[in-house]
């Protein structure tokens, strides 16, 4: 909040700071980090979520990339040693080994989060019942989620890999349901948050399957923040008995 009152400060958009929005994207960006991780890190990485990646390119309704997605892959680079240092809950025994590098984990420890990993990631039952409530009360569309998480499955079934280990590891719940469906940076039309959660599945493959690189959720989020204009722009529908506008005659 402190980040956004002085880039709206800055930039004379002091009624921006109403909406409150950066409350949203510093809770979505803290359940992207690591439960140990120094607090001066987390404050930095979610001011620069705010200034750099929301306030530079307009503010709220503007952005093309999901603030605290693209932060989580700036802070693996400029913090990598302490954004890559995680533990098992209830222990103190720091390790850099997580479920999606390692193959390691039972569903059910994957499900209910007695795994290593960041905090938003680590409980896949926990985003799971997040995501169907926010889903029920109609705050987001389940288009996205569906796609998401269908798409990754079929690809890692198809792939010989296991679909339901892909799901529940590495944040996937959480991606699916509280980054893909973001109001600014997702498609508007329901087939087109369709297509783009399709797509996020595809790129989360892609990236587990031939890099080594740890953040695969964000990287698919981010990937296709890109093509939403594009999305947006051919999945636009056309209302109904409306007439194609004729542009006047040049003199």
């Amino acid at each position: 909040l402190g980040a956004e009152f002085l880039s709206c400060l800055i930039f004379r958009r002091l009624s921006a700071v109403k909406d409150l929005s950066a409350v949203v994207t510093g809770l979505v960006f803290g359940l992207l980090l690591p439960p140990d991780l120094p607090l001066w890190q987390a404050a930095a990485g979610s001011a620069g979520a705010v200034i750099v990646f929301k306030q530079f390119f307009g503010g709220i309704g503007r952005n093309l990339l999901n603030p605290a997605a693209a932060a989580k892959l700036v802070m693996l680079l400029v913090f990598a040693e302490t954004m890559s240092q995680y533990r098992l809950p209830m222990d103190d025994v720091m390790t850099k080994e997580i479920p999606i590098l390692t193959g390691g984990g039972t569903y059910w420890d994957l499900f209910l989060g007695n795994t290593a990993g960041t905090i938003g990631e680590v409980c896949a039952g926990g985003a799971l019942l997040g995501g169907i409530f926010l889903c029920l009360i109609g705050v987001i569309s389940p288009a996205a989620p569906f796609a998401y998480l269908l798409s990754l499955g079929v690809c890692t079934f198809l792939a010989g890999n296991d679909p339901v280990w892909h799901l529940l590891a590495g944040g996937t719940v959480f991606g699916a349901f509280f980054l893909a469906t973001d109001y600014t940076t997702a498609p508007l039309t329901g087939f087109g948050k369709f297509l783009f959660g399709l797509g996020c599945g595809v790129l989360t493959f892609c990236v587990r399957r031939f890099t080594e690189f740890p953040e695969t959720v964000c990287s698919a989020v981010i990937v296709m923040n890109l093509f939403t204009p594009l999305i947006n722009k051919c999945t636009r529908t056309k209302p109904f008995g409306a007439e194609k506008v004729k542009k006047p005659e040049s003199l």
